[in-house]
């Protein structure tokens, strides 16, 4: 999905949930494009800033915490103007902020937080004498070489719109991480020289399916494809959309697909215009019986837990925490208890901490639809307006918190009769008497 908004001559950020650790965008301004990374939708410490095009459109920095010395500038004359768009993208993982050029692999600004911070949400502004215009999370356009080797990019929802000119073998991969992983799906379109198509697990033979595609791809034109995988359903549609799928494909397991790549191969080179979307904007009907996506109530509403499993995170989930990724506010089963925890996306499970250890569940809750702060308390104690987020085996209530550990910032649950936070890591359960509680806006 794309969003495309107007910023002000005003220093006030408009604050968005991140899905991934990427933010691709265009801003047309004449300078002074400012980007906040935050852990909710609000400036507050901790948080990282970028200024491109400060200072009279001559420099650009990082800052952490609104605070000088910068953590890094360069010198950047010119790079934002007033009368066209120019494209960027920002990254963050582990700490380690960059931000480049569309179109140029390198960052022109980097810094590795030896501290990192939490990210759940992002806002843009302008100012100093400028506004803009912003589109953000737009298509992405990449090359692919003759050569069997992928390029990957993280993807926030079950659904990518392809355009590809190539004679034949279009690949994408499907994968838990931005490498080829096991398990992985993989597509192939106009192979066998542009005669069929196959979905395929973990590159093995036999094909999951296999149909004959004569003629699918050209070189001389863009053609386009449906691409969808939601509750273990891979199928790729051709053309416009809508009839039935070209290909199809349930796995009766289904893996959290948290990255795509594509590439080209045997003979072809290919262009690629990529766009993530909501898939549901357009259900998947034919072959598809039973089949359904998580729903939520839209941001700033009740407070909605909605089902999910292996890895997926629907719409307006709750960001939680960071530990190398995004960390999600989840809740799941485990025997006969109902407990807060945190969603991994790419390990594929809710992770609950029980008994002196942590257990990771295929099938979870996420908590949806509302804007949430976090309230630094300690020893037990809940504030009132808390959320109730599940019960002991004992029925005793449950509250969603977090705490800080070993460089993460990790969810688990509250009981106030142990007068402690529990979250689960690294295969245990550890006890904080210092943390912060949930409590929804």
């Amino acid at each position: 999905m794309s969003i495309e908004l107007e910023t002000p001559d005003k220093l006030e950020y408009q604050f968005h949930p991140v899905t991934s650790g990427s933010l691709n965008f265009k801003i047309k301004a004449p300078n002074d494009a400012h980007v906040a990374l935050t852990a909710g939708p609000e400036e507050a410490d901790p948080m990282y800033e970028v200024f491109i095009g400060g200072w009279g459109n001559t420099k650009s920095v990082i800052r952490r915490d609104r605070t000088k010395p910068d953590k890094a500038e360069a010198e950047t004359p010119d790079i934002l103007s007033g009368d066209e768009f120019r494209g960027f993208w920002l990254r963050w993982n582990g700490g380690l902020i960059e931000v480049g050029k569309e179109g140029e692999a390198a960052p022109f600004l980097s810094w590795q937080d030896p501290e990192p911070a939490p990210v759940g949400h992002y806002g843009v502004c302008t100012g100093w004498g400028a506004s803009g215009a912003w589109v953000l999370d737009g298509g992405h356009e990449v090359q692919t070489a003759d050569k069997l080797e992928y390029q990957f990019r993280p993807v926030p929802v079950g659904a990518l719109e392809v355009f590809v000119r190539t004679p034949s073998n279009a690949h994408i991969a499907l994968t838990k991480g931005p490498q080829e992983t096991e398990p992985m799906y993989e597509i192939i379109l106009g192979g066998w020289e542009n005669s069929a198509s196959v979905i395929r697990y973990n590159r093995e033979k036999p094909d999951k399916v296999r149909e004959d595609t004569p003629g699918l791809l050209g070189s001389d034109d863009f053609r386009r494809f449906e691409v969808r995988w939601e509750h273990g359903l891979v199928s790729v549609r051709a053309g416009a959309g809508g009839g039935a799928p070209l290909i199809q494909w349930r796995d009766p397991a289904h893996i959290g697909v948290t990255h795509f790549g594509v590439r080209t191969a045997w003979g072809a080179s290919g262009r690629w215009r990529l766009r993530t979307f909501d898939p549901r904007s357009n259900l998947p009907q034919a072959g598809a019986p039973g089949f359904s996506v998580p729903s939520a109530p839209p941001a700033g509403s009740t407070p909605t837990w909605v089902d999910a499993r292996a890895g997926e995170v629907p719409p307006e989930a709750v960001p939680g925490g960071f530990d190398g990724e995004q960390l999600y506010v989840g809740r799941a089963q485990h025997e006969g208890a109902l407990i807060p925890g945190k969603v991994v996306p790419s390990h594929g499970v809710c992770y609950v901490a029980w008994g002196g250890a942590e257990h990771g569940k295929e099938e979870y809750q996420v908590l949806c639809g509302c804007d949430v702060t976090w309230v630094p308390t300690a020893g037990g104690e809940i504030p009132s307006n808390a959320l109730p987020s599940g019960e002991t085996e004992d029925g005793e209530p449950l509250f969603t918190g977090r705490a800080q550990h070993e460089g993460t910032v990790t969810v688990g649950k509250v009981q106030a009769s142990h007068n402690v936070c529990y979250i689960p890591y690294g295969g245990q359960e550890l006890g904080y008497p210092d943390y912060e509680v949930l409590v929804p806006k």
